[in-house]
């Protein structure tokens, strides 16, 4: 299969950090977070990188995020902790879950022809929450991340 054919099969619309992407569930049941907004108790979303193309750096407040392999050739996935240090994994049929923490900073790469994941986001995923790394000041941009992936 190719990646036009399986963003049409699953109705993909582009991601503002790049790829293509689908919500496949939200949570009825809420939560309120400790700053005391209500969220979703969780979210699902289909996630397709194409080869050549990346999730840019990227972070969620207040929110895990699991990535979860479903298919394609693997990916890499860097994460950047609060402390420093950038951290490459790679996601695939090897290795086919990987837990970023609440406020890191993560982006991906497609290492071959495309990478599809689902992504769990708890609590429930919200574009409040959101925030891409170029929209940051370049002081205040982590050092020693990959420009390229701004």
């Amino acid at each position: 299969m190719e990646a036009k054919q399986l963003i049409e099969r699953y109705r993909l619309q582009p991601h503002p950090e790049g790829g293509w992407y689908r919500e496949v569930h939200r949570s009825a049941h809420q939560v309120v977070r400790d700053d005391g907004q209500h969220r979703a108790g969780l979210t699902v979303i289909r996630f397709l990188l194409e080869g050549g193309s990346a999730s840019r750096w990227h972070r969620v407040i207040r929110a895990d995020e699991t990535w979860h392999f479903a298919g394609g050739d693997p990916l890499e996935l860097l994460l950047l902790p609060p402390d420093g240090g950038i951290c490459r994994t790679r996601l695939g049929p090897e290795e086919a879950l990987r837990v970023v923490p609440a406020g890191w900073w993560q982006a991906a790469r497609c290492l071959g022809a495309w990478s599809l994941v689902s992504c769990c986001v708890g609590p429930g995923f919200d574009f409040a929450d959101f925030s891409l790394m170029r929209d940051l000041p370049a002081a205040e941009r982590p050092p020693g991340v990959l420009d390229a992936l701004l």
